[in-house]
């Protein structure tokens, strides 16, 4: 992953919550294979407001800890891949909460789907989704969901967020008839209870052919660094990585109401 220093001489001509005349990128990675089908050029966006215990990323919370970037330079950072990228992956934008920006990352999806005709994913909590307009969606290719947990109280102190946002947005993706992936993060004495992943299980199921893929992803330290960096106390620093068998199990509940996981 690339990180970018933040630009030297921000000026706030323009709200980037509102217009599309700039945003703010903490980095970029050009060969990424999780974040989407086949090979990704990923941008990581600055801004997010959930606090997730579990986030890899806490560098990407504030949104002017970025790099201001216009849209023409994130499409000449794709320019030299595009013909790669269009037969091998696409483009994604993830974060950070990307949406926080959602004007310039309509602006530059849009661009980048009109010049070389990409497949583009959003990876979202899709929390923020009622401020943007149906049509907003239009360049996006897939939605790679995160539903940090299924219970609405245990969803709020893990993320300081409530739930119902993120489910809402499930549901109108489905109703305009875009692909997801949904992300479940397992961490252990948090995500891990075997009624919280059937419920959440049954959920997805609901959704019906719009989810092509669930992910369970087996929670890591490796942002633990980042939170000491940034002087945060991090509340899961003794807990463990679920062991294989643990995320292998979890994955077979959404098999089992015959959904597709990894």
């Amino acid at each position: 992953m690339t990180i970018l220093t933040p630009h030297p001489g921000f000026d706030a001509v323009c709200d980037p919550h509102e217009a599309a005349c700039h945003g703010f990128l903490h980095s970029l990675e050009s060969g990424a294979a999780v974040d989407g089908p086949g090979m990704r050029f990923v941008f990581f966006l600055s801004g997010c407001q959930f606090r997730c215990l579990y986030c890899h990323n806490p560098d990407t919370w504030k949104l002017h800890a970025g790099r201001r970037v216009a849209v023409e330079d994130l499409v000449a950072e794709v320019a030299p891949l595009a013909s790669f990228l269009k037969f091998a992956g696409g483009v994604t934008f993830s974060g950070g909460e990307p949406m926080m920006q959602a004007a310039f990352v309509h602006a530059t999806a849009r661009a980048l789907k009109d010049r070389f005709g990409l497949h583009v994913a959003l990876d979202t909590q899709g929390h923020l989704h009622d401020r943007v307009t149906d049509d907003w969606f239009d360049p996006i290719d897939l939605v790679m969901l995160d539903i940090k947990h299924i219970d609405p109280a245990r969803h709020l102190a893990l993320t300081a967020q409530p739930l119902q946002p993120t489910l809402d947005c499930a549901d109108r993706m489905v109703r305009l008839g875009k692909k997801m992936r949904i992300r479940y993060v397992l961490v252990p004495g948090w995500t891990d209870a075997p009624e919280d992943i059937a419920r959440m299980a049954d959920h997805v199921a609901r959704l019906g052919p719009a989810v092509e893929l669930v992910e369970v992803l087996p929670f890591h330290q490796l942002g633990a660094s980042k939170w000491a960096m940034l002087g945060h106390p991090y509340a899961l620093a003794d807990t463990p990585t679920p062991a294989p068998e643990a995320t292998e199990a979890a994955r077979a509940v959404f098999r089992a109401r015959g959904l597709t996981a990894f």
